[in-house]
């Protein structure tokens, strides 16, 4: 299927954090915290679990904390207002439980009082048909299983097509080959866009990162270990993966 985007997609910038701190129940889980994602890049963050990942995420994407006190500045390299430029997917898929499928990947444009014209919902159904959710367009999120649910979740972020999308484990719920094929489709259709995708899974950061950062520490900082070569998505047989694969567990084992 012909992708739904536009060959060119608006200029995706650099995302900078300053001073970025965290105080959770007494403790700084980070603080004075700098990060730099470089424009039209995959970055990837892992770390063990607790360390802050979530957070950061949110932190970059404009939210509140869900508990703890946050500060820091967040801005976009091209000095252009960043908010509307984002795309943020969570760690749960947020459907709206009383909206079909369809109406919940075009929601984005109804909650900013936007009409929703034909060609918007052909784009929603082309996305629909690539995640292979396409025949439930009409079905209400009880009906389908959690990792189609999440499929729809993947659908929405990429109907917004915004040149910043920041994803907290959109794959996490689906099985090894679904997981793949939307891995790849992913890569395919979010080309130079300025992505941060949150994950557990090394193998997952090697095959779609340009930049693999790793989070750990108390208070965390950042470390970046590795930058796969070869574009993405990569393949372990082929591309050399497996060696960088072990030397990411072996620095997350010492992160934990």
């Amino acid at each position: 299927m012909h992708s739904p985007f536009p060959d060119k997609p608006q200029t995706a910038p650099s995302i900078v954090l300053t001073g970025g701190h965290l105080r959770f129940a007494g403790k700084e889980v980070f603080h004075n915290l700098h990060l730099t994602l470089p424009a039209a890049k995959w970055s990837c963050l892992l770390g063990p679990s607790g360390v802050g990942k979530t957070s950061l995420l949110r932190q970059l994407a404009g939210l509140r904390a869900e508990d703890g006190e946050m500060e820091g500045t967040v801005a976009a390299g091209d000095g252009a207002p960043l908010p509307e430029r984002i795309a943020y997917m969570a760690q749960q898929d947020l459907l709206l439980p009383w909206a079909t499928v369809l109406e919940n990947v075009l929601i984005g444009r109804k909650l900013r009082g936007e009409p929703i014209r034909p060609q918007d919902r052909d784009k929603a159904m082309a996305i629909l048909a690539d995640v292979d959710v396409a025949r439930e367009a009409d079905a209400l999120p009880a009906a389908l299983s959690g990792g189609m649910r999440q499929r729809v979740a993947l659908a929405r972020t990429l109907f917004e097509d915004r040149p910043v999308i920041l994803m907290d484990e959109p794959f996490s719920s689906l099985d090894a080959i679904t997981r793949r094929r939307l891995q790849d489709l992913a890569v395919r259709l979010l080309a130079g866009r300025t992505v941060l995708l949150v994950t557990h899974d090394p193998m997952e950061a090697l095959r779609v990162g340009d930049d693999i950062l790793l989070l750990k520490g108390s208070p965390a900082r950042i470390q970046a270990p590795m930058s796969p070569t070869g574009s993405a998505p990569r393949q372990e047989d082929r591309d050399g993966l497996w060696p960088l694969y072990a030397e990411l567990l072996k620095q997350l084992g010492a992160a934990a």
